[in-house]
């Protein structure tokens, strides 16, 4: 064999051995922002299936709230119709599937406004359960959701250096959407009694 062959077989073998290598990196980190993402829906999934239980709690006191209550049903039902799949979401199915969680999140702070004019509904054991979940879910929201966006940064770093980027592209790979703060969250609520 000629040396120069020899040479270019040995660059060929390098150059598909290290986009194996790429390839399997991008891989494994497209599975970290799946599986980020599966943990986000969770948390979602977990606030939905508390939602009916805590407006059959406020319902019991709040006969003349439904207004309020059905917003808040309706919100739920709008976000849990949302179904997004991690591994090949665009962005309009992102910003759709973020708009209704935040949707449920502005009705339940208008529900739990509303449990603030009912003392006894303040002071039932259920009630406040229910509530403290709640809070405790949300709690469990914000922190996968920053999980996630950690986890997508790191993978759109990946996406994007050279020369991860001339093979992202041939394989596919592409960034991925962070989750943002909604419109407005920046200004403080006005809290008046």
């Amino acid at each position: 064999m000629k040396k120069s062959t020899v040479i270019i077989l040995a660059v060929v073998a390098v150059v598909a051995i290290y986009s194996v290598v790429i390839y399997n990196n991008l891989a494994k980190a497209s599975q970290e922002v799946e599986g980020a993402w599966a943990n986000v829906e969770t948390q979602y999934q977990r606030r939905s299936d508390l939602i009916p239980n805590l407006v059959n709690t406020v319902k019991g006191y709040a006969t003349h709230e439904s207004q309020t209550l059905e917003g808040v049903v309706a919100a739920r039902a709008k976000a849990t119709s949302i179904t997004v799949d991690g591994a090949n979401m665009t962005p309009e199915q992102f910003a759709a599937f973020a708009e209704a969680q935040n949707d449920v999140t502005s009705a339940l702070g208008r529900l739990i406004a509303v449990a603030e004019n009912y003392p006894e509904l303040k002071a039932n054991q259920n009630f406040l359960e229910l509530q403290s979940q709640l809070e405790g879910t949300e709690n469990r929201i914000a922190v996968e959701r920053q999980r996630y966006n950690e986890i997508v940064k790191a993978f759109n770093k990946k996406v994007v250096t050279f020369p991860n980027n001339l093979f992202a592209s041939i394989f596919g790979f592409s960034k991925r959407e962070f989750f943002a703060s909604q419109q407005g969250a920046d200004i403080a609520p006005v809290v008046e009694f």
